[in-house]
């Protein structure tokens, strides 16, 4: 399993590595958690439901504010610096891992607060390319650290409101600035959730509901499965599926697919012509279903019963949102047989990573089958570490 640093550890990493490579030390460590979305996948960008949780893996960022408007940044896991200046950051004009940071700064100062130039350091136990939210993480933790600054009168971090409007700086940076076309999920989740509950986001006002989430108590435990097959969500794919369904809504005339009541869903899909994006509302509007009814289930101390739900989520975003793969379908008919309540693909898909909701204590047992599904069809080895609903960015 692959384990979390405590706040200690990552911490003392990011100082470490501020220490290596500037002069002085950092103002302060700020860090954010990665995600695991439960149900409720590509629903964001289209006004609907999802229902993620923070992990406690989190990326944690050494920041010092500098008296010029350059940034210099170098990130542990990457290995490498990066380096501009705020002048420079701009649509299409900065790339590479430092393009996510940078971008929070320019899209903070697109909302009239300038955060000055900055030396950070990154350090992270967030699996990158899982689709465990990294990016998000990363961005996450650099807007805490400038909401952190001294005089600072942006949004309020110590408020669900200001870390809504941090969040949302967050999204412009990764959509206009490192160029994923992503919704709001991530964010919202890395800044917004609470420990021990799944945050209940309505995409279509922003609005949040923190949901009890405690498996420990039902006997369950959540196994990530971390396939290797490494997603990227500016290779056009995700992009093309967030078209997909903007083009549908149009043509169906109204706002977003979340308007689509379920009871009108045959009658709308026959009104679109091409079946790409017949299969692509059915699955928005059937997913949107299905994280209200997993809801109901928590709420009701019935999670031992939304294991079918996980696996039609799963079903309906291979088939008719084609964004599983061969690693992905593995992983999940694996824990399936080796005993898994329920399992599907998380996150934008294309690769990253499966979740199975499992006995507790029953992971291991799960994780070597898979390991051995995996074997069998010549994959690489995968990865596994468990999920428990943690604490937000801070």
């Amino acid at each position: 399993m692959l384990p979390a640093w405590d706040e200690a550890e990552g911490s003392a990493r990011a100082r470490e590595v501020f220490a290596a490579h500037f002069d002085g030390e950092p103002t302060g460590v700020w860090s954010a958690p990665g995600r695991v979305n439960l149900i409720g996948e590509h629903t964001d960008y289209n006004g609907g439901l999802c229902l993620p949780i923070a992990l406690e893996h989190r990326t944690y960022v050494a920041l010092r504010r500098r008296s010029d408007d350059a940034i210099h940044l170098f990130s542990e896991r990457e290995g490498s610096a990066w380096q501009s200046t705020l002048a420079e950051v701009a649509p299409g004009a900065v790339s590479g891992w430092g393009a996510y940071p940078a971008g929070v700064a320019w899209a903070l100062g697109e909302l009239g607060q300038d955060t000055g130039g900055f030396d950070a350091a990154v350090a992270s136990c967030v699996p990158y390319g899982a689709g465990l939210s990294s990016s998000a993480a990363l961005e996450c933790a650099f807007a805490m650290a400038f909401a952190a600054a001294p005089g600072w009168t942006g949004p309020d971090p110590d408020t669900d409101a200001g870390r809504a409007e941090l969040a949302g700086a967050c999204v412009r940076a990764e959509n206009e600035i490192a160029g994923a076309n992503t919704g709001g999920m991530d964010q919202a989740a890395s800044l917004r959730a609470h420990a021990g509950h799944a945050l209940l986001l309505d995409t279509r006002d922003a609005s949040v509901r923190h949901i009890p989430f405690d498996l420990t108590a039902a006997g369950l435990e959540l196994l990530v499965i971390d396939t290797r097959a490494e997603h990227a969500l500016v290779d056009g794919q995700y992009a093309q599926r967030r078209e997909t369904c903007e083009a549908a809504a149009a043509a169906l005339g109204v706002a977003t697919l979340r308007e689509i009541e379920p009871a009108d869903l045959v009658a709308a899909l026959d009104r679109l012509d091409s079946g790409v994006a017949r299969r692509r509302v059915r699955h928005v509007v059937t997913e949107i279903v299905r994280v209200e009814q997993f809801v109901t289930l928590l709420q009701t101390g019935r999670v031992g019963e939304v294991g079918p739900l996980m696996d039609a989520s799963h079903a309906s975003l291979a088939t008719d949102y084609e964004v599983s793969c061969a690693e992905l379908d593995v992983a999940v008919e694996a824990a399936r047989e080796a005993g898994a309540l329920g399992a599907r693909m998380t996150g934008g898909g294309f690769g990253g990573s499966a979740i199975a909701l499992v006995p507790a204590g029953s992971g291991p047992t799960v994780a070597q089958t898979v390991t051995a599904a995996f074997a069998a069809a010549g994959f690489t080895a995968p990865a596994f570490l468990a999920a428990t609903a943690a604490a937000p960015a801070h």
